[in-house]
């Protein structure tokens, strides 16, 4: 069989020869690699790629085969390669970003669907159960009897006064306040840390419920792109995706009839994001309120100003925009590889 004779490789993307001949060929699809792909085979013919795939994390992405080669078996044995390599690294719950048209496909490789953005995108996993299981996990926390149950999610990189000031509000304004936190590790500040900050900075609200958002809530740093050309409809695509999840499965979950969300002065795909939320959210039964940002010294307190002061070895300043207990982190020897990175680079959130 023709198909013995293709030769499956890992591409080198250090390597701009063979990075730049994989980037054309899925040109060619209509799709394009996104910057934060970790690895990524093919399977040639001679020296032309007939197929590839590549994965960030644990979601696969860029799954393409060549016209002349489709249904040949060719997507699952690119699939079967990358399933290999992620369970080597000790992945084994995995997502797919795709076109609605490939629902099938990958349906037939054993994943399936949570959520779809009907034409545009379509979320998979591999787990029949997955989202059933995130869901039993997070339902314990559902509040008995009446009254309003309401959400925030927040990313707290790190956790400021702005954020204790949104949560303070919410809480004040509900019976019972879900917090979900950003779990992908694209932050300086980790996820782990981040939840202990906000624990430890709303230690004394008892009506708030702090939850790991896991894989179900999905920030706009970690949605794939390559098969949407244009940037405005990535966001707007994005938006909707995270909140069809939200709506269809963590509502009804934990009775929420309310969400909470702090207003955008400075983050364009932040601010479009909250203003699909309050056209999406109201029409599935739950209310969206934008709360003012908490201001210092005339400007917003945000995680990125603390981020600023912070890369300009202005510490002391950072003092009136956070929490005592994370200013007392910041002094902390723990802080110091994480001030060290903050002061070497520049990372928006």
């Amino acid at each position: 069989m023709w198909e013995e004779n293709l030769r499956e490789q890992i591409v080198d993307l250090q390597s701009p020869c063979e990075k730049g001949r994989l980037e054309e060929f899925l040109n060619k699809q209509d799709l394009k690699l996104d910057q934060d792909v970790e690895y990524s085979i093919a399977l040639y013919k001679g020296e032309k790629i007939v197929a590839t795939g590549s994965f960030s994390g644990r979601v696969l992405k860029s799954i393409a085969v060549d016209d002349e080669h489709k249904n040949a078996g060719l997507s699952a044995r690119i699939l079967t390669g990358l399933l290999r390599e992620e369970y080597e690294r000790g992945r084994t719950h995995l997502f797919i970003y795709t076109k609605p048209e490939n629902r099938s496909v990958f349906s037939e490789l054993g994943f399936y669907t949570i959520a779809q953005v009907p034409s545009r995108v379509i979320l998979m996993e591999n787990r029949p159960e997955g989202i059933k299981n995130y869901l039993a996990e997070i339902s314990k926390e559902k509040a008995e009897g009446g009254g309003i149950s309401a959400a925030v999610v927040v990313n707290c990189n790190p956790f400021t006064l702005g954020h204790k000031y949104l949560i303070e509000y919410a809480a004040s304004r509900c019976e019972k306040l879900h917090i979900f936190v950003l779990w992908e590790e694209r932050s300086v500040f980790p996820a782990e840390l981040r939840y202990s900050l906000i624990k430890e900075g709303v230690g004394h609200l008892p009506n708030v419920v702090l939850h790991k958002g896991g894989n179900y809530i999905i920030s706009a740093a970690t949605f794939p792109s390559y098969f949407i050309k244009e940037y405005q409809e990535q966001v707007e695509t994005h938006a909707r995706l995270d909140l069809e999840v939200f709506s269809k499965y963590i509502v009804p979950t934990l009775g929420i009839s309310k969400r909470f969300v702090g207003d955008e002065p400075y983050c364009e795909v932040t601010a479009a994001y909250n203003r699909i939320m309050q056209e999406v959210l109201p029409a599935c039964g739950v209310g969206v309120e934008v709360v003012p940002r908490l201001t210092y010294d005339g400007l917003a307190v945000s995680a990125s100003r603390v981020r600023e002061l912070i890369r300009m070895n202005k510490i002391d300043e950072v003092k009136g925009l956070v929490p005592e207990s994370t200013y007392r982190f910041l002094l902390s020897s723990e802080a110091q590889e994480i001030i060290k990175h903050i002061q070497l680079s520049y990372q928006r959130h």
